[in-house]
């Protein structure tokens, strides 16, 4: 742990040191003297000379040549060595979430080279954000996105994305124009346009805070699926507000038609990036059905089509999160099915490192940026944005949810809403985006209350959402994947509904998900995926895909176990007891005969009551011992001779006629010696006496071949 922020301060010092080379002025810099040959004039003959050096350096540093890539690559190991010794510092994760600590790193560093340079440290730009940090992130996290659980929840998501963002931007902005005409003196050159641009900003949850808080608490599948859904369509929403208010503020005078106009950019962003996220994402897999020949740069496509549609999102002023996010969904499946598993594992180690790099990046440098010399403070202002956030948020929760509950069937809890009203974390998105506000009065002051906000929300609510998780008894997730057998129960289960919904004449969920599968199974598969990667069993392709999450499983969040679970080891006492349940329940199941019977043809004494020997159940210690050993001695011993002439012979399956129904007296005794035509069709009762002109039903009998007659 020592040596981990030894190594952190070291390259904090490669980090200042630079940076204070880089501020030398040009004519205070020592002059190299092995420049390249330079050709010029000779002021007093004219002619051509070259400058030559005047002796042979054996050792010359150059800096500024690789000065970008050698700051980045530090930058880089320091926010790595952070992380890593964050994980090695024992009890202190359990405590503070990992953002915490890196913003603390992040103001540290910062701290030390305002201190070193006198002048601010260097910022995150909001283009190094937008176009280098936030794809990896938002591509990691569609591409692992839960698709059933999306899916099942998407219009609770898309009812608290879309109508919970509005709810929060339109609150916050005129409530805050409604501050600023309070405090005349101080705000009253901040206009309405203007509380509505901040409001767009400060209402943006981000997804990067969120999921570096909540992978470290294991909640339910619901609850992680809606807070998680919701900050990811929530950054496309505020990201598209704030640059329709931009626009709004640009114009010379704001009319009504200009509303509406922008009420429908915002559907057209919105759909566009889905659009162009869909195209990619089809592109995308039906390239990967020809990389059967170079398999090593199949994941390659993945990230380059992935950041290409956001990159044509961007330049078409669409939705970029949109765009990666469709892109990742649609082509997930298809990738997965055409390239091996070594692509695949790859895949996922490089989206993950890729996306750990940048959030890291990311943390360490909001902290980095929060020591600056253009901060503006006003007490009405701070206090009032931190109140509204926490209330409008709250309030819009809890008045969505009351409406939405009515439409579901698992209805979201009180404490479950409470958790994603409290989890609203702010982060890199609002502070790369007050960032890009266009110069005004008080743009410093909308900086300093934004990094108040987000370093509030990230501290306070960040360290203190575990606890009340614990303190309210949240359900968390039990296990981290589902067996085959509940995978293929679920789906049954889907049919069923799906089947149901069509005879009721009722289109829901289940229906148009049935739908399409028939038509992915009928045309996309088929057309994107290679005829010797298709799967021919349903069952073989839900157990490739639990392997292929079981192997993620097992290195993202490990199973929470309850440590009641664990078994002893049985007594020799309980095998025994458990030998003779098992031997007693084979004979009586093996001396039953059951009439067969089909759905058309019902048997006759089918609802007649006959009496039958009930299965035994396993007892405990305290019940077991107040029965006859003895007796089960005998039962097992009997039970131990029946099994062995079962290992020894051979089973028979013949087809002969129905035989006549024992009593349960009868059934006990032994098995059934066949007789005779004759002597049967006296045994036979009128009941079971064959109808005239009927055939009799044949039955399968298994007949031992120790028990046939010589």
């Amino acid at each position: 742990m020592a040596v981990l922020w030894t190594l952190s301060l070291l390259l904090s010092a490669c980090l200042f040191w630079p940076a204070c080379l880089a501020l030398t002025p040009p004519a205070e810099l020592p002059q190299t003297h092995n420049l390249p040959p330079s050709l010029g004039f000779n002021s007093s003959d004219g002619g051509l000379s070259v400058d030559l050096p005047m002796a042979l350096r054996v050792f010359s540093v150059d800096y500024h040549h690789v000065q970008a890539p050698f700051e980045i690559v530090l930058w880089i190991m320091l926010a790595s060595l952070a992380k890593l010794g964050f994980h090695w510092s024992g009890r202190v994760p359990a405590v503070v979430p990992e953002s915490c600590l890196l913003i603390m790193v992040g103001l540290l560093v910062g701290g030390v080279i305002y201190g070193v340079r006198h002048s601010a440290p260097p910022t995150l730009s909001a283009d190094a954000f937008f176009l280098f940090l936030l794809p990896p992130i938002v591509l990691d996290a569609g591409y692992f996105l839960p698709g059933r659980l999306f899916f099942e929840n998407l219009g609770t998501i898309l009812w608290y994305a879309v109508l919970g963002t509005l709810w929060n931007v339109l609150g916050i902005g005129l409530s805050l124009y409604g501050v600023c005409l309070l405090a005349q003196s101080s705000l009253g050159d901040v206009s309405l346009l203007h509380c509505l641009l901040f409001g767009s900003l400060i209402a943006a949850v981000d997804p990067v805070a969120v999921l570096s808080v909540f992978q470290e608490m294991h909640v339910n599948e619901q609850l992680h699926i809606l807070v998680f859904g919701e900050s990811l369509l929530n950054d496309a929403v505020t990201v598209v507000l704030y640059k329709l208010f931009e626009s709004f503020l640009r114009l010379p005078s704001v009319s009504g038609l200009d509303v509406l106009l922008g009420g429908c950019r915002v559907v057209v962003v919105g759909l566009g990036g889905l659009f162009v996220g869909l195209f990619f994402g089809l592109v995308a897999a039906l390239t990967s059905r020809f990389t059967s020949r170079a398999q090593v740069i199949a994941p390659l496509f993945v990230f380059l089509y992935s950041y290409l549609s956001y990159l044509t999102s961007e330049m078409l002023h669409l939705s970029g999160i949109m765009a990666i996010v469709a892109c990742a969904v649609t082509m997930k499946q298809y990738v997965e099915a055409n390239v091996s598993e070594r692509s695949n594992t790859s895949i996922q180690y490089f989206l993950k490192m890729w996306s750990s790099v940048s959030e890291t990046l990311i943390f360490i440098f909001l902290g980095v940026s929060t020591i600056q010399d253009v901060h503006m403070w006003s007490w009405p202002f701070v206090c009032s944005t931190l109140l509204l956030c926490l209330v409008w948020r709250a309030t819009g929760v809890l008045l969505l949810t009351a409406v939405v509950n009515k439409l579901r069937r698992n209805t979201v809890t009180f404490r479950d809403q409470f958790i994603i009203a409290y989890g609203g974390l702010r982060g890199a998105i609002c502070f790369s985006l007050v960032f890009l506000i266009d110069d005004f009065p008080k743009k410093r002051l909308f900086i300093t209350t934004t990094i108040v906000v987000i370093l509030f929300t990230v501290f306070v609510q960040g360290m203190t959402i575990k606890p009340l998780v614990e303190l309210l008894d949240v359900k968390r997730k039990k296990r981290a994947l589902p067996t085959v057998s509940e995978e293929i129960h679920s789906r049954l289960i889907d049919h069923l509904l799906a089947g149901i919904e069509d005879v009721v004449g009722y289109w829901g969920q289940h229906y148009w998900k049935d739908k399409f599968e028939q038509f992915n199974k009928k045309y996309l598969r088929r057309f994107l995926i290679r005829e010797d990667h298709q799967a021919r069993s349903s069952i073989l392709r839900v157990y490739q895909e639990l392997e292929r999450r079981d192997q993620r499983g097992d290195e993202e969040a490990p199973a929470l176990v309850d440590p009641r679970s664990h078994s002893r080891p049985l007594l020799p006492e309980e095998m025994d007891s458990i030998r003779r349940i098992l031997s007693r329940n084979l004979q009586n199941f093996n001396n039953k005969q059951t009439p067969a019977y089909s759905r058309h043809t019902l048997h006759q004494d089918a609802t007649l009551d006959r009496t039958r020997k009930p299965l035994h159940r396993h007892q405990s210690l305290g019940e077991r011992y107040t029965y006859n050993t003895q007796g089960e001695d005998a039962e097992f011993n009997g039970s131990r001779r029946v099994r062995a002439g079962l290992s020894r012979s051979h089973t028979v399956c013949s087809s002969s006629p129905r035989p006549f129904l024992q009593d349960s007296s009868a059934q006990s005794r032994g098995p059934v010696v066949p007789t005779t035509p004759p002597a049967r069709e006296q045994q036979i009762s009128p009941q079971h006496a064959a109808p005239v002109g009927r055939a009799p039903k044949k039955q399968l009998s298994f007949v031992l071949e120790s028990e046939k007659q010589p």
